[in-house]
């Protein structure tokens, strides 16, 4: 990356402390990542990344949805936040709330999502949890365009890690935690340099069709 290469505005969603959103500004920071963080946008106040958000400068918004009557009434003021950033990506990193159709399909195409499980399997919550009840010998991590079935859009790319004999879910959490600082970034940087679209309701990396995600993680290293 040049100090010529224009930079990708992002606008990120959490809901926690925002493990990811750290990932992604570190690898920005060492110049590895063409991306500029226009806003972090929470649905709770007390999200420890609005902090290290302020901190950096960087612009905040929360929007509780408990001031709205309906997840439709919600997505919509919350989509005026984001687009009033001018975002090339909206990236959600741990954002806890289930976004409204009309949300999703405003940002259709330049919204991406992380979730702690190899998708298809164990969409929703609790992901590590139900790995370990169905002996599960390896579990991982998944990076997917946002669609409005949940967590249900193409996988970019996706992260192995083993399930090992003693764990529990908190272990478990955190060997896919590390993956996930691997993997989002790498996603954020292919769309930033323009190697990774969404069309036809699917991904394309390189100017290929993604019939099945790029895998990463202990038995392969692909997709640098």
């Amino acid at each position: 990356m040049t100090a010529t290469t224009p930079l990708l505005r992002i606008v990120v969603l959490v809901s926690g402390r925002g493990s990811n959103l750290k990932a992604i500004a570190a690898r920005a920071d060492a110049g590895e990542l063409p991306v500029r963080i226009e806003a972090v946008v929470s649905d709770r106040a007390d999200a420890g990344a609005l902090d290290w958000a302020r901190a950096r400068g960087i612009a905040t918004s929360v929007l509780s949805p408990r001031d709205f009557p309906d997840r439709e009434a919600y997505g919509r003021a919350l989509g005026d936040i984001v687009e009033s950033h001018a975002p090339q990506l909206v990236v959600l990193a741990g954002f806890m709330r289930i976004l409204s159709d009309e949300f999703v399909l405003r940002f259709s195409g330049r919204m991406l999502n992380i979730h702690p499980s190899l998708l298809p399997r164990y969409a929703g919550l609790h992901t590590h949890r139900r790995a370990l009840e169905a002996a599960d010998r390896e579990h991982g991590a998944s990076v997917h365009f946002v669609t409005p079935e949940l967590d249900g859009g193409p996988v970019v790319l996706q992260a192995r890690v083993p399930v090992l004999p003693g764990d529990d879910e908190d272990s478990l959490a955190a060997r896919v935690l590390r993956e996930e600082h691997v993997i989002y970034p790498r996603c954020v940087g292919w769309f930033a340099a323009g190697r990774l679209a969404f069309r036809d309701g699917a991904a394309w990396l390189d100017g290929k069709r993604l019939d099945a995600p790029v895998v990463c993680g202990y038995e392969t290293k692909e997709g640098t």
